[in-house]
């Protein structure tokens, strides 16, 4: 009876860690409790930023008092939120043990981004010697929104382009980079003899390049001789150039990828579509979209959330509720179909496994549904009456 007891007890601690974790996640419009609380937490991260945007007027000195209550509350806030977090990690990484559910939840961009929201204001308290330092760190807790952001399609797509054009972005980055080192050396030779006082060493035509590269231009440091004249003038045209080459490569990436989303890389091709709808229990549900094992041919065109549309980025993660289009391709070395089998009463997989079935290599099961759930398929899967099964047929010269 006691170890009834305690497994009851430890199967209620689990539910109810479950629920709290679903809260404290970003919430979908469905979860009232979990939406109420992305705008909780939105409401408290502002009103925190606004106390110490206020705390740097000397008026308001008068109210340091009340100021000061309102921050606390604010950070007692936030360390209660990162210790849900700490408590549900093994929620968000289920496949990982506890332990190390935690760390890779500490060591992640939000569970670091968390922690240093909460160290600038605890931590004076024992290491009063840091205290600027630590202050200065409480700009991280801003940061604490794109938690709430991520979820929406459009920073997901910055993030997307972003990743996509990476490359481009480095080698434009690493560029002004050679340009600024070698201009701040050339700019340093011309001017240190006639100006020993503000080009006193190599460090002084960095400052001066780089503001004179980024077309900063504050004026503090600029060259009087006839040779540094010509050099700030060569500089200042790169300057403008490279500028524009990384916000080039940002624009067109926007374009490509936009571009892909409404006239599609398989435009050119004939395609089947057909929707898959995840409901609650179904495999796909938390993974992210670069994580399905789709055969090779099957693509996610669009994923349906309530009234939203949102475009297949790889690291958009998938809940109950959504529907996915997906298609089918026909390229030069083969050819897809799709389509959807109903197995009305009499039908001959009725009563089979899917290892059992008599059909071609060609042709592979992808999806079976069931009534309102969408079943992966497995060899040992039974075919029931009513089951419409999601086939995929490949044709082409490999097969």
């Amino acid at each position: 009876m006691k170890h009834r007891r305690t497994t009851a007890g430890a199967e209620k601690i689990a539910l109810i860690k479950k629920r709290i974790f679903e809260i404290i996640q970003i919430g979908s419009r469905t979860d009232i409790p979990s939406l109420c609380f992305d705008i909780f937490i939105v409401l408290v991260i502002f009103v925190n930023i606004s106390v110490t945007f206020l705390q740097t007027f000397e008026k308001m000195a008068g109210y340091a008092g009340i100021l000061g209550t309102v921050e606390f509350i604010t950070m007692v806030i936030f360390l209660a939120e990162y210790t849900l977090r700490i408590w549900t990690a093994d929620c968000l990484y289920p496949e990982k043990s506890y332990p190390a559910a935690v760390f890779t939840f500490a060591i992640s961009f939000f569970g670091i981004v968390d922690l240093l929201t909460i160290l600038p204001y605890f931590c004076p308290i024992f290491i009063p010697s840091g205290a600027v330092v630590f202050r200065m760190l409480r700009v991280v807790r801003i940061l604490h929104l794109f938690r709430i952001n991520s979820r929406y399609d459009a920073f997901n797509v910055i993030t997307a382009v972003l990743r996509e054009k990476r490359n481009a972005l480095v080698s434009s980055i690493f560029l002004v980079l050679v340009l600024m080192l070698a201009s701040s050396l050339c700019m340093y030779g011309l001017e240190h003899e006639a100006q020993p006082e503000s080009f006193s060493n190599a460090f002084s035509g960095v400052w001066w390049s780089v503001s004179t590269l980024l077309t900063v231009g504050y004026g503090d440091i600029y060259p009087v001789t006839i040779g540094g004249r010509l050099m700030a003038i060569f500089i200042a045209f790169l300057g403008v150039g490279m500028v524009a080459i990384p916000t080039g490569i940002i624009s067109a990436g926007f374009v490509e990828y936009y571009t892909k989303i409404k006239v599609g890389s398989y435009s050119e091709h004939d395609a089947d579509f057909i929707t898959l709808n995840i409901v609650i229990g179904h495999p796909y549900t938390g993974l992210k979209l670069r994580e399905l094992n789709l055969p090779q041919g099957l693509y996610t065109a669009v994923v349906l959330r309530g009234e939203d549309v949102y475009t297949p980025h790889e690291s958009l993660v998938l809940e109950a509720g959504d529907s996915l289009l997906l298609g089918t391709v026909s390229t030069g070395q083969f050819a897809c179909r799709i389509e959807e089998v109903h197995l009305e009463a009499g039908h001959n997989w009725i009563g089979s496994r899917i290892k059992d079935l008599d059909i071609s290599r060609r042709v592979f099961v992808v999806m079976v549904k069931r009534g309102h759930k969408n079943i992966c398929p497995q060899g040992s899967t039974l075919l029931k009456e009513d089951d419409v099964v999601l086939i995929l047929e490949k044709i082409g010269k490999n097969y």
